[in-house]
């Protein structure tokens, strides 16, 4: 949660049994872009090293790992003697990841419909009920969640489990948008419904029809951000309201909390599917 002069309040993990060997620049990049991208910590929040470093029990090296490779996923600016903030949702990035993710995803639905076997369509409706009772729950975290694993679930059916991990890596400025438009009305019930045309051409064995439902879904991302650039306008790079990163406030720095476990990938969901298969 920002506070009122722009610092946010983070989780950091702490060290456990399940995350020693892994190094700690990678569990605090690991964690920051996990709540960057989940918005949990906004865009234009202050990122300050000292404030990290003491959460997590480290010196500030790996932190500045962490935030230098952020840095280069652009998900955070670093500005000498200033500071580094969260950066702001850029809309040629998301048009980028977007090209990208329609030419990797549309091969990818393809082989699915061609592959894809009883206890894949299976898999698929089980989360597509799973998704169904979030967004009656109002559950916005988890429904993006599940609406991660039904689209990883698919490469891995159509054989190419990596390639989700390209697309999830490319696709983090459209993933806040995606977040920031999930309480808007209609916008859940539209996913579901695409979700559930997806299903069914890939359930007919029709490459084609899965092609063509599958990019008519993905081509409604971008025509969303326009209302949400009006709703938010500090959070985008290309708003005339954005403000420029304020300097560094000369404040006591607030207290963290290091009560969150490192986050976990998307559902892993590669064996499930291969024990299908394979029972098939």
């Amino acid at each position: 949660m920002a506070t009122a002069r722009g610092t946010t309040r983070m989780r950091i993990a702490s060290p456990s049994k399940s995350v020693r060997a892994i190094p700690a620049s990678a569990r605090i990049h690991g964690v920051l872009r996990e709540q960057i991208v989940g918005m949990e910590i906004p865009p234009g929040a202050l990122l300050q090293e000292k404030q990290i470093a003491l959460a997590c029990g480290v010196s500030r090296t790996p932190v500045r790992e962490a935030l230098l490779k952020l840095a280069d996923e652009r998900l955070v600016d670093i500005f000498p003697q200033y500071g580094t903030f969260v950066s702001r949702i850029s809309i040629p990035a998301m048009r980028d990841a977007m090209m990208i993710r329609e030419a990797l995803e549309r091969a990818a639905v393809r082989a699915a419909a061609t592959y894809a076997g009883g206890g894949d369509i299976a898999a698929l409706r089980g989360l597509l009920v799973e998704q169904h009772a979030l967004h009656e729950a109002g559950r916005l975290a988890a429904f993006h969640a599940a609406d991660e694993v039904f689209h990883q679930t698919i490469s891995e059916i159509a054989g190419h489990p990596n390639l989700w991990r390209v697309v999830r890596q490319e696709k983090a400025h459209v993933d806040r948008c995606r977040i920031l438009s999930l309480p808007q009305p209609g916008r859940r019930a539209m996913v579901l419904s695409d979700h559930g045309a997806i299903v069914d051409a890939i359930a007919c064995g029709d490459p084609d029809a899965a092609e063509k439902t599958m990019l008519d879904h993905l081509g409604k991302v971008l025509p969303s951000v326009a209302a949400l650039v009006q709703a938010y306008p500090t959070y985008f790079e290309e708003s005339p309201l954005s403000p420029e990163p304020p300097p560094a406030p000369n404040e006591p720095e607030p207290q963290l909390h290091c009560d969150q476990n490192p986050p976990e990938p998307a559902a892993r969901r590669g064996k499930a599917v291969a024990a299908k298969k394979s029972a098939s």
